[in-house]
């Protein structure tokens, strides 16, 4: 590998080699206390390592330092991309995650998923429950509302060039302003720092476009399956649910079922964010940290 894990004031980028070749990118913090699982941040469809810096460096630096790893999926930000756009589908990323877990000897880990991070979760879940020692779904659930796909699928690999990133951050809060009524100025311009990179004089966005295409079978009359088997696979470990109070993709009737399958589920509402909540705040960051000390039973340790 050619690169270490950083310190709890540095991050480390490290670069595994999937199972055909195409390079793996982890965004590594911390080396964790002696005895605590490390955390796994897995982000959502077109996003990348980058979303989960502030959650990052405070689980490395908090009362129990982790070692946090944060996974960018092939076709995201400095993963390779895939000369074959099939290859973006959750079975091949599910592989990949789990060769970036191998390699960096991060199992059995905690997980914080957005949203498809979430789905490959409890996929991962279903496969190979060995793997989760607890997880929080950050706005996803078994029952992902259409509404909320076909809005993603409106954008995803569809939005134009922006001239700079002061009108990158415009274009972004002209497509999320009712997602996220409270952010100002300068957090639209650092969202739109995260959304776009500057690639030959130009920016672009920070995932392949050709991502668009797995959103090809979505349609108003099909709505995707349920994925309360894969849900339910997660019974025998801590769970926690993030849910964004305006979210149009995690619904509160999906949530209070959630719950009614898991009494012991933590629910973290996330007022006046939608899809998915930035996990940014220090509230919510002091929600997840304290989910996880109580979930890791090195926390109970004397």
């Amino acid at each position: 590998m050619p690169a270490t894990p950083g310190t709890a004031d540095q991050f480390g980028n490290i670069f595994v080699s999937a199972a055909d070749g195409l390079r793996l990118h982890a965004r590594c913090i911390g080396t964790g206390a002696a005895g605590t699982l490390p955390v796994v941040c897995l982000p959502g469809l077109t996003r990348t390592a980058n979303d989960f810096d502030p959650l990052a460096q405070a689980l490395a630096r908090g009362k129990r330092p982790r070692r946090v790893i944060a996974i960018d999926y092939r076709g995201r930000g400095l993963s390779d991309y895939d000369s074959n756009p099939d290859h973006y589908s959750p079975a091949v990323e599910l592989a990949d995650l789990v060769t970036v877990l191998a390699a960096l000897g991060a199992m059995p880990a905690i997980f914080v998923g957005t949203s498809r991070g979430g789905i490959l979760t409890m996929l991962l879940a279903a496969t190979q429950p060995a793997v989760i020692a607890a997880a929080v779904l950050n706005d996803i659930g078994p029952v992902i509302e259409l509404d909320g796909l076909l809005r993603i699928k409106s954008y995803v690999g569809k939005m134009a060039e922006p001239k700079d990133f002061a009108d990158a951050a415009a274009m972004l809060q002209r497509l999320f302003a009712t997602q996220f009524p409270r952010l100002t100025d300068a957090d639209w311009l650092a969202s739109a720092k995260r959304a776009f990179k500057e690639q030959n004089g130009r920016l672009v966005p920070t995932y392949d476009v050709n991502l668009a295409r797995t959103l090809d079978g979505v349609a108003p009359d099909r709505p995707l399956p349920a994925l309360w088997p894969q849900f339910d696979a997660l019974a025998a470990v801590p769970l926690m649910v993030v849910r964004g109070e305006l979210s149009d993709l995690l619904s509160a009737d999906t949530v209070a079922l959630m719950k009614a399958r898991r009494n012991q589920l933590d629910i973290f509402d996330v007022p006046q964010q939608g899809h998915a909540p930035l996990l940014a705040e220090p509230d919510a960051i002091a929600r997840i940290a304290a989910f996880i000390d109580r979930a890791d039973p090195a926390s109970h340790r004397v």
